[in-house]
């Protein structure tokens, strides 16, 4: 199959104009161009686009040459692979000349410049992500992606093991995309090629593999997604420990019934943490940026800290000390796992507490201490210490005479 009666509409498209103009200087001239990939895959299934590729006929001196004539800025940015970014009006499009591979291994394919839409289309992972759109909308297929689209099924084009064997990483590929755009089990032979192609995740960098499970765990599907990979043994082999599939998907449910938005960060705390060292491991093991490392660490070491029984007062103390982001990712893991249901109204009062009340500044100074005869030195901070405990304790007052009395007290114990 090639071209189909099937159509997208690029129009509705917030950058339908920059793209417009494109396709109007590659698209002319024994020059053939179109939209490819997930662009066509997202507006066939109703879902936003928000970033075009498209492949051409054009070698990438011939895009580069095009771009400039037409006022676009170039920039070379995989020109060896083919792909120029050419920017238009501050908003990027990836072009690529299509490609026939001469020697594939791993991510180092190399490859040669073509003229076959078919061909390129082949070379690609997943079938639904081979649909190409020329000018007028009209969408082809020459993969079956267009069928496995609208099943919902993230099949491999061609031999599952050979796609696989290319670059490992489309083994963590194939679960994300599950997880994103596929409905019930996943594909039996892609499923299949992934186990017995597991030792190659072995060989991916670590930067690599992050990228992928921080995109998996947002994905709408992905506690389903995370249990196929964890009964197979692939997910003990990326976390490098047993994995919380049950902490997971509690914290997934909780999230949406307190109208957040899914975060990467704080699913993979509850889908791998529960003490320190799984924070260091998993840092280690996926390279996560220091804040990704430092909220996990505060999950490990605060979620035990959260009850709704501990009352309003012991969770604004937590809110103050924390501050709003590590209160609500220890506040969400620790309704995660405990025995609560989703729906439990003291635990959603506990983790929305920051939507009600901002924690205030503390109000006494060192002037304040300075004045009633302490010295600046060990002595000064420990009153400011042991002042602003008293007032987390006393409510957080704000009256003039219990911060003085406060301040008093504060002075006279040092």
């Amino acid at each position: 199959m090639s071209a189909t009666a099937r159509k997208v509409d690029f129009s509705a498209w917030p950058f339908a104009g920059q793209l417009a103009r494109l396709l109007d200087v590659l698209d002319r001239d024994g020059e053939e161009a179109r939209v490819v990939g997930g662009a066509v895959r997202n507006a066939l299934i109703g879902m936003p686009v928000h970033e075009v590729d498209v492949a051409t006929t054009a070698v990438p001196e011939e895009v580069v040459r095009r771009a400039k004539a037409a006022g676009f800025r170039p920039v070379p940015t995989g020109i060896d692979h083919g792909t120029i970014t050419v920017v238009i009006d501050k908003h990027p499009f990836e072009v690529t000349t299509l490609r026939t591979d001469v020697e594939t291994f791993g991510r180092h394919a190399k490859v040669a410049f073509g003229r076959d839409w078919r061909e390129d289309a082949l070379r690609r992972d997943f079938t639904m992500n081979a649909l190409s759109a020329s000018r007028d909308g009209t969408v082809y297929d020459y993969a079956g992606g267009l069928a496995d689209l609208e099943a919902r099924r993230v099949r491999f084009i061609g031999d599952a093991r050979r796609r696989i064997e290319e670059d490992y990483l489309r083994i963590l590929r194939f679960f994300r995309f599950h997880a994103a755009y596929g409905h019930g089990h996943p594909d039996a032979d892609g499923l299949a090629a992934c186990i017995y192609e597991r030792g190659g995740l072995d060989q991916l960098s670590r930067e690599r593999v992050r990228m992928e499970m921080l995109k998996l765990v947002v994905a709408p599907r992905a506690a389903p997604t995370l249990a196929a990979m964890a009964q197979t043994g692939l997910l003990l082999r990326v976390l490098g420990g047993v994995p919380y599939l049950a902490a997971f998907e509690n914290m997934a449910k909780a999230e949406a019934v307190v109208g957040l938005r899914p975060d990467a960060a704080r699913r993979l705390g509850a889908l791998g943490v529960v003490i320190t060292e799984d924070a260091e491991r998993l840092s280690q093991k996926l390279r996560l940026s220091n804040a990704e490392h430092t909220r996990l660490t505060a999950m490990a070491e605060n979620w035990l800290r959260f009850s709704p029984r501990a009352g309003e007062g012991a969770a604004r103390a937590l809110l103050y000390r924390l501050k709003e982001t590590a209160y609500t990712d220890s506040a969400l893991m620790a309704w995660a796992r405990s025995q609560a249901s989703d729906h439990d109204a003291p635990w959603r009062e506990l983790v929305t507490l920051p939507q009600r009340w901002t924690p205030p500044v503390f109000p006494l100074k060192a002037a304040d201490f300075m004045s009633r005869g302490i010295e600046k030195g060990p002595a000064l901070g420990a009153a400011l210490r042991a002042a602003e405990e008293a007032w987390i304790a006393a409510g957080f007052p704000a009256e003039e005479a219990t911060l003085a009395a406060i301040a008093d007290a504060g002075a006279a114990g040092t």
